[in-house]
């Protein structure tokens, strides 16, 4: 089989550290090319996002084989772009061919013989993996210019849907900090100032998120706008480029063959094989270091690479060594910026050339897949999965917001239902059917698996979308009946209702997500709040109302100026019921004027975040601060700390990283805010290092005594990944115990709290009275891999611990309550603790 054209092979006949020659066969010159665009050859500066956005344009301007779409903007509002390139007469009824598609992919149609393939190519997810991005430059006027007969064939027998750059904001990051730093000539010194980013260097996005991690929870505007074009054209091979270490070579799947999702059919594996033999062959043409088989996993479900494989495509990882610049040295020789193109661009080709030859078998697998899905789902032991929250829709409904954008269907109970013994509330529940197209998505985002054939994970070994949602959910064998069962769930808008004037006071429950939304928008307002420290009835227009702990209350008298107005403007910004109360004589709790409603002011909040801190949680904390807290926190790194004034904050949050940086004065300054009346947080190393400097009254298990649980004895050299493996804590899904007593865990109807762990540092719990907040249940462990040696050791330890440093408070926690921005659940301590934190009372001494 021929699978690389001499075309192909001669793309790139010099090349050089300033620029990349590439030739396409009767090139239509009235195409413009990069150069003539950008004023300089691809290869030569890193390319801005605009400058991408530019070239894109006027190459849609001119070509009628290409269409570009905005599908949607980034959180610095830079536009995502989705070229859509194919023959014109493809083009000219592109949502026909898109219909067609959809209706034979899920099997409600057989695919036609003489259908196009559809293919994705999606680059530099991670902003500083630049050569994918700027490939794609290269790619867009290759396919849009080229009058060879391979390309006119490919673009007749494909769609090909280019997304140039998945992250503008890290994109532009890192276009800024190596462009600044070149030199006349390029320098490739490895210690060069151009290849050693700064925090939090150009990776991530805008609030410092992998957003490769990111496809299955949705947390982000760049991968609601990916995952919707995804969904409505459901491509049937999608190609992920990446970068990795510069001292590597080039990598394309298949990946560890051990580390596979079980939810991806055995075809999938067998046809990611196949194409492999196309990239090797266009390596192997240019005497291309290459490898498979190893490094990368293809496991959790919410990468690039994978997700497509719960699709019904073929999901393909590229990794090319990174030249972190323009160029730089390595134990391969000289790396430039234009070699890590060049493998990008013929990558790309290959996946195209692959695609077309293997049309058939794709367009056929994609519709198998469906079926097949389709057989499994009636011959599952279960009808479908129910979810019941009855505290919090704001909550359930992000879920559920979840789970739509992946076209999962949900259906509402209208009434109640009863199965296997259990009742299950009218319009508090939900039924997600396994019978639809979805139903091997659907199965993995609800596995609680603790059992893999291979335990050693590149990423994650758990995910479950109702445990970080804190959404109890339970596998249920018979269907609820039609006339049980609503329309399929739509997203509703803010239902507003008029308050009632003139009323002693007004509150509102503590349960809903909202709630502290709600709360900052009053406190932003100058209203006077307080806090119930106890479940209490008020009388109100709608009769009496029960309220429980945590329920902000507002005396009217206590209000000034036209609070009432700003009351009520506030209100018709959020979906939750603001009560009247008439009286302050309670039916049943303190009455209004106890002291058991305590102040509530708006807090002022530092968050560290710099060199030394691990980025992510930071950027986890200062996300989730902002979008479930109303608050954006001031950012400071950890190397001004000693510099700045403490007085201006009521709360200051440690994300995990490395403290030890901090001098014994610093220690001292943080230790006096304390005593002075500051709100302490600190989560995963931070946790420890408090209790290593005695600020936090309690004993630790280190990772060191955990790893000594796992013994090393016996073991060959080939055993270390293994080992390693072993003991490492990946990533899993861990329940708590919570004292619903507590201020912190005020809001929580269920003492039993999901969390995700990915380490294995933990807290003991203390011997003090009121100080252990939540405790690992004793058969703690929900679903992904732990070592067995390490279970009962976490089921003796404490999840976060809370007491007072003179008129302050320290809280800490071992696992980061807001991973990855979707564990809604456990990021509710967080948020409590900005609000409540002052509220609560353990000396702990």
């Amino acid at each position: 089989m021929k699978y690389v054209s001499l075309l192909t092979l001669a793309l790139f006949s010099c090349l050089s550290v300033a620029q990349i020659q590439y030739a396409p066969k009767a090139e239509n010159p009235s195409m413009p090319s990069p150069k003539q665009v950008l004023g300089f050859e691809v290869g030569q500066w890193h390319v801005r996002h605009d400058q991408i956005q530019h070239y894109f344009e006027q190459l849609a301007e001119k070509s009628s084989r290409a269409q570009l779409e905005i599908i949607g903007y980034s959180h610095e509002q830079r536009p995502m772009l989705q070229m859509v390139i194919s023959a014109p007469e493809n083009i000219n009824r592109l949502q026909e061919i898109r219909q067609q598609h959809l209706a034979a992919a899920r099997g409600d149609a057989k695919p036609n013989e003489h259908a196009p393939v559809v293919i994705w190519l999606g680059y530099s997810i991670h902003g500083n993996e630049p050569s994918g991005a700027n490939s794609s430059l290269l790619l867009a006027h290759y396919l849009a210019s080229s009058e060879d007969p391979q390309v006119i064939n490919w673009l007749k027998n494909a769609i090909i849907l280019v997304q140039p750059s998945l992250n503008p904001d890290g994109n532009d990051r890192f276009a800024l900090w190596a462009n600044m730093h070149k030199g006349a000539t390029a320098v490739a010194d490895r210690q060069h100032r151009e290849h050693n980013e700064p925090w939090p260097n150009g990776r991530p996005n805008h609030y410092w998120f992998d957003l490769n991690r990111d496809w299955l929870l949705l947390q982000h505007p760049e991968s609601q706008a990916r995952i919707a074009q995804y969904q409505q054209w459901l491509p049937n091979i999608v190609g992920d480029y990446h970068e990795m270490g510069t001292d590597s070579t080039f990598f394309f799947q298949p990946g560890i063959p051990s580390r596979n999702s079980p939810f991806t059919p055995e075809r999938n594996f067998e046809l990611t094989k196949k194409l492999a033999e196309y990239h090797a062959a266009a390596l192997d043409k240019n005497n291309k270091l290459y490898y498979t088989e190893e490094s990368f996993d293809d496991f959790y479900i919410g990468k690039g690479s994978t997700y497509p494989d719960v699709q019904g495509s073929v999901g393909i990882l590229f990794e090319q060594a990174s030249s972190r610049g323009h160029i730089q040295e390595s134990i391969n020789g000289e790396l430039s910026f234009p070699d890590t193109i060049q493998n990008q661009f013929t990558a790309s080709l290959s996946m195209i050339e692959g695609a077309v030859e293997q049309r058939l078998a794709l367009l056929n697998y994609q519709h198998q897949f469906y079926n097949e899905a389709k057989q499994e789902a009636r011959n599952d032991k279960i009808s479908g999965y129910i979810l019941t929250e009855s505290a919090d829709s704001s909550r359930m409904a992000a879920l559920l917001d979840n789970l739509q954008r992946h076209h999962i269907s949900v259906y509402p109970l209208r009434k109640e239902w009863k199965e296997g013994g259990e009742k299950y509330p009218a319009n508090k529940s939900y039924f997600v059917p396994l019978q639809q197209a979805q139903y091997r998505f659907i199965k993995a985002i609800f596995s609680t698996d603790t059992l893999f054939n291979d335990n050693t994970f590149y990423d994650v070994s758990a995910w479950t979308l109702p445990y970080a949602y804190n959404i109890q959910f339970k596998a249920v064998k018979n269907s609820p009946s039609k006339s049980v069962l609503g329309q399929s769930w739509q997203q509703q808008p803010i239902a507003t209702t008029e308050l009632v004037a003139g009323a002693y006071a007004y509150a509102f429950n503590w349960q809903d997500q909202q709630a502290p939304l709600l709360l900052q928008a009053l406190l932003a307002e100058n209203l006077v709040v307080r806090a119930a420290m106890n479940d209490f009835s008020a009388d109100t227009e709608q009769g009496q109302i029960e309220l429980h702990k945590g329920a902000m209350m507002l005396p009217a008298g206590l209000q000034s100026g036209d609070w009432f107005q700003r009351l009520q403007r506030v209100q018709q910004q959020f979906n939750l019921p603001i009560y009247a109360i008439n009286t302050g004589l309670t039916s049943k709790g303190s009455d209004l004027g106890s002291r058991n409603f305590v102040p509530v002011t708006m807090p002022k909040v530092l968050l560290i975040a710099g060199p030394g801190i691990n980025s992510t949680e930071a950027g986890e904390a200062w996300y989730n601060i902002e979008r479930l807290g109303g608050i954006s926190p001031s950012i400071v790194e950890p190397q001004r700390f000693a510099s700045i004034d403490l007085t201006r904050y009521s709360h200051i949050v440690l994300p995990d990283g490395n403290y030890n940086q901090w001098s014994d004065s610093d220690l001292a300054k943080l230790t006096a805010w304390l005593q002075r009346g500051g709100v302490l947080w600190a989560h995963k190393r931070a946790a420890m290092w408090a209790a290593e400097r005695n600020i936090l009254k309690a004993d630790t298990w280190s990772a060191k005594e955990m790893y000594s649980l796992i013994s090393a004895d016996d073991l060959s050299y080939a055993d270390q990944e293994q080992l390693g493996g072993k003991r490492r804590l990946a990533g899993a899904i861990y329940q708590a115990q919570l004292d619903l007593s507590h201020p912190l865990a005020f809001g929580f109807t269920r003492a039993e709290l999901p969390v995700f762990k990915n380490s294995v540092l933990l807290l003991k719990p203390s011997e003090q009275p009121f100080v252990n907040v939540a405790l690992y249940s004793e058969s703690p462990q929900l679903a992904g891999f732990t070592a067995a040696e390490y279970i009962p050791r976490i089921s003796q330890s404490a999840a976060l611990l809370a007491h007072n440093v003179g008129k302050g408070k320290v809280i800490a926690m071992t696992d980061n309550p807001v991973f990855r921005g979707y564990f809604f659940g456990s990021s509710r301590l967080l948020i409590n603790a900005l609000y409540l934190g002052h509220s609560f009372d353990a000396r702990g001494q």
